[in-house]
C-alpha cells in the first residue's frame, strides 16, 4: 500500500553554515579529496603554505610522506572530503594537486560521497554465476561458521591480534563436525556474501566501516577506542552476534570485497591493496583456503562467461574513484561517468532512528506492506527496530543527516518533512558534519533533532483540522508554507470570486473560519517548539510574530497559560 504524501515544507531560511576543521581522531593517514561546492576551504601540509580552495575547487592530499594535515572551511561553506579506500594511494597522486571540477561532475562527487558513508549491500554481478563457477571441478567451497558452542574464552584469548591469512586459511580446512573436509561440502549461494553483521551498536559500527573500506588495518583495541568499547566487549559482541571471532569476520568482509572486485575487473595485486592484504601472494593463499581457485583463475574464468558482470556499490564506487583521479590528471574536460543504476537495501533493522534526506531524485521505504515515497527534499526519520527496506531509483542520491537514540526521540512510525532547494547546502553541511571528520569545533549530534523539530511541528500542525476542498486545502498549505513569515499567516491571498466559497468550506468541513485555522495552527505549533525546549522568543519569531509580547498574549489566549508556565508544566511533567 502506498501512502499519500503529506508533508510541510521547511519554513523560513536555513540556519547559518558554521566553520568548520578537519579533526580526525585515532584513524589512519588515507589519501583524501576536498572539494568545495561553496564558500572557501583552507588546507596546509605540515609547515607548507596554505592553499586557499573557492567554489568549484578540488585538491587531491596524498597519505605518504605528510606528518599533519591542517584543513579548515570558512562560515557559509559547504566542501566535501573523500576519502577513498586506504588502497588506492598507490594509483593516486603522489603530490598536492588542485584542480577545478567540471560542473557535471559535482552531483557525481556528491554520489561518491554518499557510497563512502553509506554501508554497502547488494551485489551488480551474477551471483549465480560465481556459484556456478566455484562448483567447477577442483574448486573448494568455503567452510561455514563452526556450529555449536563458540570457543572458550581462552581460547578466544589465545588467537594473535593479527593473525596470518595462512593461519586462517588453514583453520577453513579444518574437519566440520559431521567429520568432512570443506572440499566435500557443497557450496551455497551465502558462502559468497558478507559476513553477517553484529548487532552491538560498538561492533556494528566498526563492521560497518570496514565494509566501506576492508582495508583498515587498526588493531581490535584501536577499533574498541573509537567506538568507546573495550577490546574485549567488542571481541565478545562480534562471536556472540555472528559466530566468527573479529579476525576471521575482517577476513571474511575481505575476501567477499575480493570477489567483487575481481568481478568487476580489477588485476590482483590491485584487489590485494584495495582490501587489505600486504601482497598478492598473501591474497591468493587466503583466497584459495576460502574458495579453492587462486583470484587469477576466479577473475581470469568470470570475465569470459557471458552476462556474469555489473558492478556492486562498492565495486562502483572504486571504479568511480578511478575516473575521479583521471579527471585530476587530464588537462581537458573528461565526461562524468554514468550515475548509479537503482538500488535497494536488504531487509534490515537499526537500533537507532536513523535520518535520510533526498537530494536528487526519488526513493521509498517499506515498512510491511506499506510504502512511503521518498521525493525529491524529502527527510525521513526511519524508525528504530522497525525491518524495513529502503530503495533508490535511477539517478537517485540520498545523504545521511544523522541519527538519534531511543531515548532521545520517541517515534513508531516514519516522520517526513519536505525541505525546500533553498536547504540544500545547509543539509549537505549536516551530512558532512554527521558521517566525516569536517564538522564545527563545538559539533552537537544531537542538533539535528532541534532542526527536524522546528520542521516536525509544521508537519503536526496538519493535525489541526483540514478541509478537504482542494481549492481551501491549498489555501491551508500556503499558510502553513509561509507561517515563519512575519504576517505570513494572516496575508495569504485567495482569489476574490473564490474567496467566500473557500471562507464556507473552512467553516463547514474544520468547523473554523479560516481567520481561526490560521491562529490554531500556528498554536499548535508554538505548543510543540515549546515543549522542545525553544525560547518563546525564538518560537515568536518562527511562527511569525514580530513581537514577543504579541506572541505571548495570543498563546495565552489560546492555551489558557503564558508560553514560560506553559514549558514549565510541560517540563515538570516529564520529570
Amino acid at each position: 500500500m502506498v501512502l499519500p504524501s503529506s508533508f510541510a515544507t521547511g519554513s523560513g531560511c536555513p540556519p547559518p553554515i558554521p566553520g568548520a576543521r578537519w579533526s580526525p581522531a585515532d584513524a589512519p593517514v588515507r589519501p583524501l579529496l576536498l572539494w568545495v561546492r561553496t564558500g572557501t576551504a583552507h588546507v596546509r601540509l605540515d609547515d607548507g603554505p596554505a592553499l586557499h580552495l573557492q567554489a568549484g575547487e578540488g585538491v587531491w592530499i596524498p597519505a605518504d610522506g605528510r606528518a599533519e594535515r591542517a584543513i579548515t572551511t570558512e562560515p557559509g561553506t559547504v566542501a566535501f572530503p573523500l576519502c577513498p579506500h586506504a588502497g588506492v594511494g598507490a594509483r593516486g597522486l603522489p603530490e598536492l594537486t588542485r584542480f577545478d571540477v567540471p560542473e557535471g561532475w559535482q552531483d557525481w562527487l556528491i554520489q561518491l560521497f554518499n557510497l563512502q558513508v553509506t554501508p554497502f549491500s547488494g551485489r551488480g554481478y551474477s551471483p549465480e554465476a560465481i556459484d556456478e563457477l566455484l562448483r567447477r571441478p577442483g574448486s573448494r567451497p568455503p567452510a561455514p561458521a563452526t556450529a555449536g558452542r563458540p570457543p572458550a574464552p581462552e581460547a578466544l584469548a589465545a588467537e594473535a591480534e593479527h593473525p596470518t591469512p595462512e593461519g586462517l586459511a588453514a583453520k577453513e580446512r579444518h574437519l566440520t563436525p559431521e567429520g568432512h573436509t570443506a572440499r566435500e561440502r557443497h557450496l551455497t549461494p551465502e558462502a559468497l556474501a558478507p559476513p553477517t553483521m553484529p548487532r552491538a551498536r560498538g561492533a556494528r559500527a566498526v563492521a560497518e566501516e570496514l565494509m566501506r573500506d576492508p582495508s583498515l588495518d587498526l588493531t581490535v583495541e584501536r577499533w574498541a577506542s573509537r567506538v568507546l568499547s573495550s577490546a574485549r566487549t567488542l571481541r565478545r559482541d562480534f562471536l556472540a552476534d555472528t559466530g566468527l571471532t573479529f579476525e576471521r569476520w575482517r577476513l571474511h568482509c575481505r575476501l567477499a570485497a575480493a570477489v567483487e572486485f575481481l568481478a568487476a575487473g580489477y588485476d590482483v595485486d590491485q584487489v590485494a591493496a584495495l582490501v587489505g592484504f600486504a601482497s598478492r601472494n598473501g591474497l591468493t593463499r587466503a583466497f584459495k583456503g576460502r574458495f579453492g581457485l587462486t583470484p587469477h583463475e576466479f577473475g581470469r574464468d568470470f570475465s569470459a562467461r557471458p552476462g556474469a558482470g555489473g558492478l556492486t556499490q562498492r565495486a562502483a564506487a572504486a571504479r568511480q574513484t578511478d575516473d575521479l583521479i583521471r579527471m585530476m590528471r587530464e588537462t581537458d574536460t573528461p565526461a562524468a561517468p554514468e550515475m548509479l543504476p537503482p538500488a535497494s537495501t536488504p531487509s534490515h533493522t537499526n537500533d537507532i532512528h536513523v535520518l535520510s534526506w533526498m537530494y536528487r531524485g526519488s526513493g521509498y521505504l517499506d515498512i510491511g506492506d506499506r510504502r512511503y515515497e521518498r521525493e525529491r527534499g524529502v527527510a525521513t526519520w526511519i524508525p528504530a527496530e522497525l525491518e524495513h527496506v529502503t530503495g533508490l531509483r535511477e539517478n537517485s542520491v540520498s545523504l545521511p543527516l544523522g541519527n538519534a537514540g531511543t531515548a532521545d526521540l520517541h517515534l513508531t512510525a516514519p516522520l517526513q518533512v519536505r525541505f525546500s532547494s533553498a536547504w540544500d547546502d545547509y543539509l549537505m553541511f549536516c551530512s558532512i558534519s554527521a558521517r566525516s571528520a569536517l564538522r564545527p569545533d563545538d559539533h552537537d549530534p544531537r542538533h539535528i533533532l532541534a532542526l527536524f523539530a522546528e520542521q516536525a511541528a509544521a508537519q503536526r500542525a496538519l493535525s489541526v483540522p483540514m478541509p478537504t476542498d482542494p481549492r481551501a486545502r491549498a489555501v491551508a498549505m500556503e499558510c502553513l508554507r509561509r507561517i515563519g513569515e512575519p504576517g505570513g499567516a494572516q496575508d495569504t491571498e485567495t482569489d476574490g470570486t473564490q474567496d467566500a466559497e473557500i471562507h464556507r468550506a473552512f467553516r463547514d468541513e474544520t468547523g473554523m473560519t479560516l481567520g481561526r485555522w490560521r491562529y490554531a495552527a500556528r498554536m499548535r505549533i508554538a505548543r510543540d517548539l515549546l515543549t522542545g525546549g525553544a525560547q518563546p522568543s525564538t518560537v515568536a519569531r518562527r511562527i511569525g510574530y514580530a513581537h514577543l509580547p504579541t506572541f505571548s498574549a495570543a498563546f495565552s489566549r489560546f492555551h489558557g497559560l503564558s508560553p514560560r508556565e506553559y514549558q514549565e508544566r510541560e517540563a515538570a511533567g516529564g520529570r
